[in-house]
């Protein structure tokens, strides 16, 4: 499974070569650049000068010079081109350089590369030896792609965005790491898919902004760029509410937290996606409003469910939907929509009733609980949509058959197939959805470990998992991987008292590692997994 590659493997095998003049690519998983467009980086070789400077003449290569091996990171870089020098390490008298054409944009990460390599930052000056440059340029590059250039002792690094800038300093801190020196020759990296990003639950456990903070940097290191927030369920709501404060628990944090959250991943280059799951998992707000809670027609409350035929249930989700869409300014919004309990029934008609009239008299005799249900999950779609953000919602939320369809623009985030009338992945894929892979079976973290549920280890990620496998432990066909666009790696706190923050943050460390080798690089990874955890330990 894990020798499964996609087209954007195909494509990069077209650019590749098997040799070039002068030396090799040695381990990590990297391969030589034959011809294509990358930032800082013109056709085949050596970086194309932003201000139209003439090139620095490097001296003949001195024999004494082997040729470089690929640096060892995590993820490993897609391409190294080696070249034989000396290599790059920091100095006393060198300094971050930032032209003054990208202060706007890259001054962050400038000041950022500077203190980590204890280097001076310096803007608008000229790079020159020993020095590292940081330079935004044109080209059809993706924003996430990069190339780090270390010759004439030097090192440039150039992207199209400052996203890409921002992960090749990533990789020269890692390049750095071992004896100090970065190896001479270019990298030319890029990922493999869109979406790499780590999920937590801080509704059924309160976890400190501070320890947030530190996953926010960890993950941040290994080009991970989204964070997810479930911070609504049965058992706790943990934000601060101006509009509802009644449903907000003892233990939360508050939203001058949640902004110094935010501020800090943006600065990381880390969206967060905001989840309040609804019409299920809203035991919290019940609390406060009894009157909400769905009732069968045998008088059993549904634990977490609001009744979905009662206007003040969505209206009360609407208002907190609307109240966070400012709190979280990124490009994406979880609307939950999972193990909703009516539809967990067995006759959901029978059990019940008030539901089934309310969808026969919105959508029609035909309709049933689920088309209700699917009715709800559109019309908070709707509420979020004029935000501008990109939908999210579990896979046991879409439904096959039905009057009403959930809207297209919903991303899928497939985690399980263990739910009633479970469907396949290749089920969305064929109707043409977007997935995000959450595949329960090797990336769900579930403290206490209950039903079934075993801690996932990073080397059942690094050897088994690919981002094809989707559900269980087979991997979809690979005619699909367009359509899949990233994983997430999840913790939650069923059992919230099982684990410490600081065992949670031990435990779910090499997972984290393995799971951003294999959304960043597709390959089947060329260190084994002793290797890969050495080089995680040394990185870390």
């Amino acid at each position: 499974m894990t020798g499964q590659h996609g087209r954007r493997a195909e494509r990069r095998g077209r650019r590749r070569t098997g040799a070039i003049a002068g030396g090799a690519v040695a381990a990590a998983g990297a391969v030589l650049l034959a011809v294509t467009v990358w930032p800082g980086g013109s056709e085949g070789g050596g970086a194309d000068r932003a201000d139209n400077s003439p090139p620095p003449q490097a001296a003949e290569p001195s024999p004494t010079y082997p040729v470089s091996k690929a640096p060892q990171t995590i993820p490993a870089v897609a391409e190294h081109k080696a070249a034989r020098g000396p290599g790059w390490k920091p100095g006393p008298e060198g300094q971050v350089v930032v032209a003054e054409k990208d202060k706007d944009e890259l001054a962050d990460e400038g000041r950022l590369l500077a203190g980590e390599l204890q280097l001076k930052y310096a803007q608008g000056a000229k790079a020159g030896p020993g020095d590292v440059e940081l330079v935004l340029n044109s080209g059809d590059a993706g924003g996430e792609a990069y190339t780090v250039d270390v010759g004439d002792k030097r090192v440039r690094i150039s992207a199209t965005d400052d996203a890409g800038v921002f992960y090749g300093t990533r990789t020269l801190k890692q390049m750095t790491s071992g004896d100090g020196t970065a190896p001479e020759g270019v990298v030319r990296d890029e990922p493999a898919k869109a979406q790499r990003g780590f999920m937590l639950d801080i509704a059924r456990k309160h976890f400190s902004a501070e320890w947030i903070e530190e996953r926010i940097r960890e993950i941040a290191d290994l080009k991970y760029n989204q964070l997810g927030l479930h911070f609504s369920d049965d058992q706790a709501f943990r934000i601060e509410s101006d509009d509802h404060p009644e449903v907000v628990s003892e233990q939360h944090l508050t939203k001058a937290e949640v902004r110094r959250i935010v501020k800090l991943a943006q600065d990381l280059h880390i969206t967060v996606i905001p989840e309040i799951d609804s019409p299920g998992h809203l035991g919290a707000v019940i609390r406060a409003h009894p009157e909400l809670q769905l009732v069968s027609a045998s008088g059993e409350p549904a634990r977490g469910a609001v009744d979905i035929s009662k206007p003040a249930a969505a209206k009360i989700v609407d208002e907190l939907l609307k109240e966070y869409a400012e709190l979280f300014p990124g490009g994406y919004w979880h609307l939950g929509a999972d193990e909703y309990q009516a539809l967990m029934a067995s006759d959901p008609e029978a059990s019940y009733p008030q539901l089934a009239r309310a969808a026969q008299q919105k959508y029609g005799g035909a309709a049933k609980v689920q088309d209700l249900a699917t009715g709800w999950l559109n019309d908070r779609a709707d509420t979020v949509r004029p935000t501008g953000k990109k939908l999210k919602a579990w896979n046991d939320g879409f439904f096959r058959g039905g009057t009403v369809k959930a809207a297209e623009d919903i991303e899928v985030e497939y985690w399980t197939g263990k739910e009633i009338g479970a469907r396949e992945p290749v089920e969305y894929l064929d109707a043409g959805r977007k997935l995000v892979n959450l595949n329960d079976e090797y990336l769900y973290y579930v403290l206490g470990e209950p039903n079934e549920f075993t801690y996932p280890t990073g080397e059942r990620i690094y050897e088994e998992w690919t981002p094809l496998v989707v559900r269980g432990t087979e991997p979809v066909a690979e005619k699909y991987d367009e359509q899949i666009l990233g994983a997430r790696f999840a913790v939650w706190c069923d059992l919230s008292e099982s684990q410490t923050q600081a065992q949670v943050a031990d435990g779910i460390r090499m997972p984290l590692w393995a799971m951003a080798q294999k959304v960043w690089d597709e390959r089947k990874p060329a260190l084994s997994w002793p290797e890969f955890q050495e080089l995680a330990k040394r990185l870390g």
